[in-house]
C-alpha cells in the first residue's frame, strides 16, 4: 500500500509538471470556448477562483502565493481548498477535508478529466490551470469575468433566496477564513518551510437545489469559532460551471 501511495503522488507531480509546461486550460467535455467577451466581474458578482492544494505538495507554494496576492481584490472571490490525498505522504494538512477532495474529483469528472492534481486552479467552475504562473492566472480571470446564466441571489438575515432559474442548480454555502495563516511544516515535501495561507475554506455546505421558481434556504450556524466570511455559489450539478456567486 505505501508503494501505491507513493506512485500516486508521483503521478500527481508529473501531471502538475506537464500542465505547468503546457500552460493550457481545460473546459468541461462538449463545452466550447467563449466566443464573446464575458461580463466584467464586480464586488457583487465576483469571479470565483478555487485553488486545490496541500501543504504536503512541493509544487503548491507558488500557486498558493498567487492566490494570496489577489485575495483582496473585490471583483475576485478566492477560495483555497486543502485536499487529503497528500496527507499519507509525511505531513497531514490540518485544513484538508474529504469533502474538498470530493469537490475536486467532481470537477475532474465534469470536465472529462481522468485525474486530479495539485496545485489546480478552477475559475468559475470551468477553465482549469495549474496556477503557478501569475500572468496566466490574471489572463484567465480577466477572460472569465463574472459567473453568468444563473438566477439572482439575495440574502436576508439567516436566509438566502434563489430566484427561479432556467434549470436546476446546486446551491452551496462556503465559509472561509479571511485572515493570513502562517503554518510551519515539519515533515513531507515542504519540511522546514512556513507556508502562508489566505481564504482557507473551512466549511462547504450543500443547501439544496434551486429550480424554476424562487426558493429560500436557511443558513446554518458556523461550526468554527474563528471569525469567518461566507459566500453563496449556484452551480450546475456534478462539477459543472458556477452560474451565480455572491459574498454574504
Amino acid at each position: 500500500m505505501p508503494n501505491l501511495t507513493l506512485r500516486r503522488a508521483a503521478i500527481f507531480s508529473v501531471i502538475t509538471l506537464l500542465s505547468s509546461c503546457s500552460g493550457e486550460t481545460s473546459l468541461p467535455a462538449g463545452q466550447a470556448k467563449p466566443t464573446k467577451p464575458a461580463a466584467a466581474a464586480t464586488a457583487e458578482h465576483p469571479t470565483v477562483v478555487e485553488l486545490f492544494q496541500s501543504q504536503g505538495c512541493s509544487s503548491c507554494p507558488p500557486a498558493n502565493a498567487n492566490i494570496n496576492a489577489i485575495s483582496d481584490r473585490p471583483d475576485v472571490l478566492t477560495l483555497s481548498f486543502a485536499v487529503t490525498y497528500w496527507d499519507k505522504l509525511g505531513w497531514q494538512d490540518r485544513f484538508a477535508k474529504p469533502a474538498f477532495t470530493e469537490r475536486q474529483w467532481d470537477y475532474a469528472h465534469g470536465g472529462g478529466r481522468a485525474n486530479v492534481y495539485t496545485p489546480q486552479v478552477i475559475v468559475n467552475g470551468k477553465a482549469a490551470i495549474v496556477g503557478n504562473v501569475r500572468a496566466e492566472l490574471d489572463r484567465l480571470i480577466a477572460a472569465s469575468g463574472r459567473p453568468a446564466g444563473g438566477p439572482d441571489v439575495s440574502v436576508s438575515g439567516n436566509s438566502v433566496t434563489i430566484a427561479g432559474g432556467k434549470s436546476p442548480a446546486t446551491v452551496w454555502l462556503v465559509r472561509y477564513d479571511p485572515a493570513s495563516r502562517d503554518v510551519p511544516i515539519r515533515a513531507g515535501e515542504n519540511n522546514g518551510r512556513t507556508l502562508p495561507h489566505r481564504h482557507i475554506v473551512t466549511e462547504l455546505v450543500e443547501l439544496g437545489t434551486s429550480g424554476s421558481t424562487s426558493r429560500s434556504f436557511a443558513l446554518p450556524p458556523a461550526t468554527a469559532h474563528t471569525e469567518l466570511e461566507a459566500a453563496i455559489l449556484v452551480q450546475v450539478p456534478n462539477g459543472g460551471p458556477i452560474i451565480a456567486a455572491t459574498r454574504i
